[in-house]
Protein backbone atom coordinates (compact mmCIF):
# COMPACT_ATOMS: atom_id res chain seq x y z
CA UNK A 1 0.00 0.00 0.00
CA UNK A 2 2.77 2.39 0.86
CA UNK A 3 4.30 2.12 -2.61
CA UNK A 4 0.96 2.91 -4.22
CA UNK A 5 0.48 5.96 -2.02
CA UNK A 6 4.04 7.14 -2.58
CA UNK A 7 3.77 7.13 -6.36
CA UNK A 8 0.44 8.99 -6.20
CA UNK A 9 1.97 11.63 -3.92
CA UNK A 10 4.85 12.09 -6.37
CA UNK A 11 2.78 12.20 -9.57
CA UNK A 12 -0.41 13.94 -8.42
CA UNK A 13 -1.46 16.71 -6.06
CA UNK A 14 -3.40 14.33 -3.80
CA UNK A 15 -3.16 14.30 -0.04
CA UNK A 16 -1.89 11.15 1.66
CA UNK A 17 -5.45 10.31 2.76
CA UNK A 18 -6.83 10.73 -0.78
CA UNK A 19 -4.00 8.65 -2.21
CA UNK A 20 -4.68 5.84 0.27
CA UNK A 21 -8.40 5.87 -0.55
CA UNK A 22 -7.72 5.75 -4.30
CA UNK A 23 -5.21 2.94 -3.80
CA UNK A 24 -7.77 0.80 -1.97
CA UNK A 25 -10.36 1.59 -4.67
CA UNK A 26 -7.95 0.55 -7.42
CA UNK A 27 -7.15 -2.71 -5.63
CA UNK A 28 -10.90 -3.42 -5.51
CA UNK A 29 -11.27 -2.59 -9.21
CA UNK A 30 -8.64 -5.15 -10.21
CA UNK A 31 -10.46 -7.84 -8.23
CA UNK A 32 -8.53 -8.02 -4.98
CA UNK A 33 -10.85 -9.15 -2.18
CA UNK A 34 -10.62 -7.37 1.16
CA UNK A 35 -8.70 -4.56 -0.49
CA UNK A 36 -8.40 -2.46 2.68
CA UNK A 37 -6.78 -5.40 4.48
CA UNK A 38 -4.52 -6.24 1.54
CA UNK A 39 -3.47 -2.58 1.29
CA UNK A 40 -1.69 -2.93 4.64
CA UNK A 41 0.06 -6.22 3.83
CA UNK A 42 3.60 -6.69 2.54
CA UNK A 43 4.11 -8.00 -1.00
CA UNK A 44 5.44 -11.36 0.25
CA UNK A 45 2.09 -11.92 1.99
CA UNK A 46 0.17 -11.80 -1.32
CA UNK A 47 -0.16 -14.51 -3.94
CA UNK A 48 1.56 -14.08 -7.29
CA UNK A 49 -1.71 -13.18 -8.99
CA UNK A 50 -2.53 -10.60 -6.31
CA UNK A 51 0.91 -9.02 -6.69
CA UNK A 52 0.40 -8.80 -10.44
CA UNK A 53 -3.03 -7.20 -10.00
CA UNK A 54 -1.62 -4.77 -7.41
CA UNK A 55 1.02 -3.65 -9.91
CA UNK A 56 -1.66 -3.16 -12.56
CA UNK A 57 -3.71 -1.12 -10.08
CA UNK A 58 -0.63 0.96 -9.30
CA UNK A 59 0.07 1.55 -13.00
CA UNK A 60 -3.52 2.60 -13.72
CA UNK A 61 -4.02 4.79 -10.64
CA UNK A 62 -2.32 7.84 -12.14
CA UNK A 63 -4.43 7.52 -15.32
CA UNK A 64 -1.52 7.39 -17.77
CA UNK A 65 -2.07 8.45 -21.37
CA UNK A 66 0.00 5.47 -22.51
CA UNK A 67 0.58 2.20 -20.68
CA UNK A 68 2.85 -0.45 -22.14
CA UNK A 69 2.10 -3.81 -20.55
CA UNK A 70 3.79 -7.00 -21.75
CA UNK A 71 1.37 -9.89 -21.15
CA UNK A 72 -0.33 -8.30 -18.13
CA UNK A 73 -2.83 -11.13 -17.66
CA UNK A 74 -0.56 -14.17 -18.08
CA UNK A 75 -0.89 -15.67 -14.58
CA UNK A 76 -4.45 -14.52 -13.87
CA UNK A 77 -7.72 -16.47 -13.83
CA UNK A 78 -9.90 -16.04 -16.92
CA UNK A 79 -12.55 -14.04 -15.03
CA UNK A 80 -9.91 -11.74 -13.56
CA UNK A 81 -8.25 -11.38 -16.99
CA UNK A 82 -11.45 -9.90 -18.42
CA UNK A 83 -11.87 -7.58 -15.46
CA UNK A 84 -8.29 -6.29 -15.79
CA UNK A 85 -8.51 -5.87 -19.56
CA UNK A 86 -11.73 -3.87 -19.17
CA UNK A 87 -9.89 -1.46 -16.88
CA UNK A 88 -7.10 -0.99 -19.39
Amino acid sequence: GGQMVEQLLIHTSMSKKEAAALSVEMLERVGINEAAKRFNQYAFELSGGMRQRAMIAMALSTKPKLLIADEPTTALDVTIQLQVLDLM
